[in-house]
């Protein structure tokens, strides 16, 4: 886009159809009583401008590239200190941000899932999140138990927040266009405040299941010793992809006794 170059170290492609960017930005609902929305990486403002100027939320945007930031101030200079030059996966948002906020962007894809750990770090104040992914990554986190992408992401994001497919973007929308399909989705928060087990397991058992996907739990779990001669007969012959989330739970709470 005029004034700022697409950088390929920053996984950047500029959002160019306005009408999609309206959608992604009226996808908010306020989910959780949030008023700070976070932008994560505006770069040349597509969703930035439809943002501003809304009296129902104070908008805060975060860019790592300084090209993009100085173009954003220069067309946005209301915003002045709510424009954070930062790596938003490096960001305590919990010292930023104390009460409840969204988060919203056209992620880059080279940190798209790693947006996402980040995401799960702070549910205890992030209630929502309108995102466009790659198409791929956008199916992992919203794959059901069955399906061929449902896998570690899929089970650590859905423990704490409801995910809906909204739009499926061509690579035409884009400046550069990337040479993938693209996906936005809305994540918001359940009413799991927290899991009926340890969390640090939980999140160990999801891993290790997955790691050795095409084993049935009993032998992919033995790398675990918490569950070693523990898995429940219902799933020992299954594989992890045929899990819910509450039978994670439940694959966690015998790993704990």
């Amino acid at each position: 886009m005029k004034g700022v170059r697409a950088k390929k170290r920053f996984g950047q492609h500029f959002l160019k159809d306005d009408d999609i960017a309206l959608a992604i930005t009226e996808a908010l609902t306020h989910h959780g009583g949030y008023r700070d929305v976070i932008e994560v990486g505006p770069g040349t403002g597509a969703l930035t401008r439809h943002l501003i100027g809304r009296e129902d939320i104070e908008l805060w945007c975060v860019e790592l590239d300084r090209e993009a930031g100085a173009h954003v101030f220069e067309h946005f200079p209301e915003l002045k200190e709510r424009l954070i030059f930062a790596d938003f996966l490096k960001l305590d948002l919990k010292e930023r941000f104390p009460r409840p906020f969204a988060i919203i962007g056209n992620f880059p894809y080279n940190i798209s899932t790693q947006i996402m750990f980040q995401v799960l770090a702070n549910k205890d104040r992030c209630t929502e999140v309108v995102g466009m992914f790659q198409k791929e990554v956008a199916d992992r986190i919203h794959a059901a138990p069955g399906s061929r992408v449902y896998g570690i992401t899929s089970v650590l994001v859905q423990a704490f927040y409801r995910v809906e497919h909204l739009i499926t973007v061509e690579p035409g929308s884009f400046v550069p266009p990337p040479k993938v399909r693209s996906a936005v989705i809305r994540l918001q928060r359940n009413e799991m405040k927290e899991l009926p087990c340890d969390e640090a397991l939980f999140r160990r058992v999801v891993k290790t299941a997955f790691n050795q996907r095409r084993k049935t739990l009993n032998n992919a779990l033995k790398a675990l010793p918490e569950l070693k001669d523990r898995v429940p007969e219902a799933y020992a012959g299954l594989r992890a992809e045929r899990l819910s989330v509450d039978d994670f739970i439940v694959l966690t709470q015998a790993a704990g006794k």
